[in-house]
């Protein structure tokens, strides 16, 4: 019963994003949340700035010896078995391991053990795909911070990963069978990458949608060809879908007020809030607040909501607001509840895949290496 109640422990995940590179969003500026590991994960786009949606660079070096910049040779071929740095943000140790192993530590950190394998391969994919983004980008502007790493294990600021000691600690008895699982998820795919316009892509994951994945431009102020609302209806199954909060007005004054310097707020608070412009997905665009117009994202924020896509509204007899929310993280990308939903239909990883990012290629590395 005690490894039980472990494996069912809960354990913190990003709400603001998924999830990296340094892309859309400053990586603080959403604190942690916390689910159970059953339940859901963190998608890593989540706490990144806006970067990272401009083109890759072309493969070029700075020669410091010369001050001057010269083309590199690049192969852009993987067979998980070259070489891939981690910052152990807690040791602060570089860590020497295998791009298959770290794949299968990510899958491990990322997405429920219990998920169909297909789905489960499309989550290895999209950390393949990160991970090979964020190598590269590494390659050609190296952050000081990693110590020269391609990466941090710190899931605030990245793509989550749980080292072997890590995997052990939060899946107790069952860790064996789990890693076994997504080893062979791994297996199945390695190699396998998404591209678009040459470049990998920019892997966004979530959660749970509210029934239709968003765009990143709605999110994010940029436009991506393949980061566009696609329908994901089977996130109204899962547990992670709906969540109501509620805050007396005297709570929500005080969140408020210290959330938005010189708000003022009508005497009556059934007048505090409107709605004034929603998506087609359901995000709040943009809303007044007291005498302040303010975006969806940033009243998610501000009262730890687990996505934009939500209604406020007011009780005056019991005074209470209730503010209901429906997905868990920004929405844009392949879904992972609804990823497993595809897969226990039948659909495969690819198919998955292609559904959640619409117009990319998905490219066997391996085979063009051979």
């Amino acid at each position: 019963m005690k490894n039980m109640l472990k494996i069912g422990a809960v354990f913190t995940v990003l709400v603001a994003i998924i999830p990296m590179l340094a892309f859309f969003e400053p990586y603080h500026a959403q604190a942690p949340s916390v689910m159970s590991k059953d339940d859901t994960i963190k998608s890593y786009t989540e706490n990144n700035d806006k970067s990272e949606l401009e083109k890759m660079p072309d493969y070029t070096e700075y020669d410091e010896t010369r001050g001057e910049t010269k083309e590199i040779e690049y192969s852009g071929f993987y067979d998980g078995s070259e070489e891939f740095t981690v910052l152990d943000f807690t040791s602060g140790q570089v860590v020497r391991i295998t791009m298959k192993d770290y794949i299968i530590g990510a899958v491990l950190a990322e997405m429920p053990a219990s998920f169909h394998p297909e789905a489960l391969k499309a989550q290895a994919v999209a950390a393949h795909t990160y991970a090979k983004r964020q190598k590269e980008k590494q390659l050609l502007m190296p952050d000081i911070e990693l110590l020269g790493a391609y990466i941090s294990n710190d899931s605030t600021k990245y793509q989550a990963y749980f080292t072997t000691e890590q995997a052990k600690d939060f899946y107790g008895e069952a860790y064996e069978e789990y890693y076994e699982k997504i080893s062979e998820a791994v297996t199945g795919v390695i190699g396998k990458v998404l591209y678009y316009d040459g470049e990998p892509i920019v892997a966004a994951f979530h959660s749970t949608s509210g029934g239709k994945t968003e765009s990143a431009e709605v999110i994010w102020g940029n436009h991506v060809e393949y980061l566009i609302p696609v329908d994901s209806e089977h996130d109204t199954d899962s547990p992670a879908y709906l969540e109501e909060k509620t805050f007396s007005s005297d709570e929500m004054k005080s969140l408020l007020t210290s959330g938005y310097n010189g708000i003022s707020l009508e005497k009556d608070p059934s007048e505090w809030f409107e709605i004034l412009e929603k998506s087609g997905s359901g995000t709040v665009i943009n809303m007044k607040a007291g005498s302040s117009e303010i975006s969806g994202t940033d009243f998610r924020s501000l009262l730890g909501l687990r996505s934009a896509v939500f209604t406020v509204g007011y009780n005056d007899e019991d005074d209470i607001f209730t503010v209901t929310t429906k997905g868990y993280g920004h929405g844009v990308g392949l879904s992972q509840y609804g990823a497993n939903a595809m897969a226990n239909e039948g659909f495969s990883y690819d198919e998955i895949l292609m559904h959640y990012y619409p117009g990319t290629e998905l490219r066997d590395e391996l085979q063009q290496n051979e």
